[in-house]
């Protein structure tokens, strides 16, 4: 299946690599996972203005780029301890935008992997847009005193 277009479609390889190295089980994702996780942040960064998205993709140019001064490779040929330490040090640079630009990544990476369904079953995160009442099954009710009786019902079998 062709992957859809998306505002990071022409850094999609290095976007992955980052994506893999602030989430490590992210590389464990299949083709389809990456399709989903390309879709959620393409759909964030639909919103976004032009100009923001093109400073992004520059950033992910400039940190696949970055590592052939010093390792003769690429940040996607790097092996991820290589990666997480050169994100450390571009997260600890002197320059602001270097710093936004990786936490800017970092987010969307996050968002991408963890804003997936079957990711969120997996480590049993419950929460729904629609509150806890929705989580829950149920309306919880704010009675003085209720907290403590619902956690002793939630014990009987």
């Amino acid at each position: 299946m062709p992957v859809p277009a998306s505002p990071l479609t022409p850094v999609r390889g290095t976007f992955h690599a980052l994506t893999a190295t602030v989430v490590p089980d992210a590389a464990g994702l299949d083709e389809r996972g990456w399709e989903r996780l390309d879709a959620i942040v393409g759909e964030a960064l639909a919103t976004r203005p032009p100009s923001l998205v093109r400073q992004l993709r520059l950033f992910v140019r400039v940190v696949d780029l970055l590592p052939l001064l010093r390792h003769g490779r690429t940040f996607r040929g790097l092996s991820p301890a290589r990666r997480l330490a050169l994100l450390e040090r571009l997260e600890r640079s002197r320059l602001r935008a270097v710093r936004r630009g990786v936490w800017g990544v970092r987010t969307l990476a996050f968002m991408g992997y963890y804003g997936q369904d079957d990711v969120r079953r997996r480590i049993g995160y419950r929460a729904h847009p629609d509150g806890w009442d929705a989580a829950s099954g149920g309306p919880v009710s704010a009675a003085p005193g209720a907290a403590d009786e619902g956690a002793a019902s939630a014990e009987e079998p």
